[in-house]
């Protein structure tokens, strides 16, 4: 006697349904899809899962990726900083930060004479 066969949504599964196709497949079905070709034209990605009674077609919804807002560096306007205090100006901001930056360019002195004697 063969198996029933039926077509179904993953959506429209049962709870118990969905930790059976888990404990079926513990790491994951990805790897398990195919790729099906409707009358209609659309593809669509399928699992075959088969249980004791029935051999389903799951039909899997695809996840569509998130869109990243494009940016346009050339609309950027730099001259406007919020996280400013405004009682402060820009000159006065500049005095503080140049006394650090001359250090970095120096090479470090490790406490040992470069000259060797022998």
């Amino acid at each position: 006697m063969s198996k029933r066969r039926a077509i179904i949504s993953y959506d429209k599964l049962t709870i118990e349904q969905k930790k059976k196709i888990l404990k079926d497949y513990p790491d994951g079905y990805i790897n398990h899809l195919t790729t099906i070709k409707t009358p209609t034209g659309e593809m669509l990605d399928a699992l075959i899962w088969e249980t004791d009674e029935v051999i389903y077609l799951v039909k899997i919804n695809k996840i569509a990726p998130k869109v990243k807002p494009i940016v346009d560096d050339e609309d950027d306007d730099f001259e406007e900083d919020f996280d400013k205090d405004p009682a402060l100006k820009d000159d006065d901001m500049e005095e503080d930060s140049d006394d650090d930056d001359d250090d970095y360019d120096k090479p470090e002195d490790d406490g040992e004479d470069d000259d060797d004697e022998d």
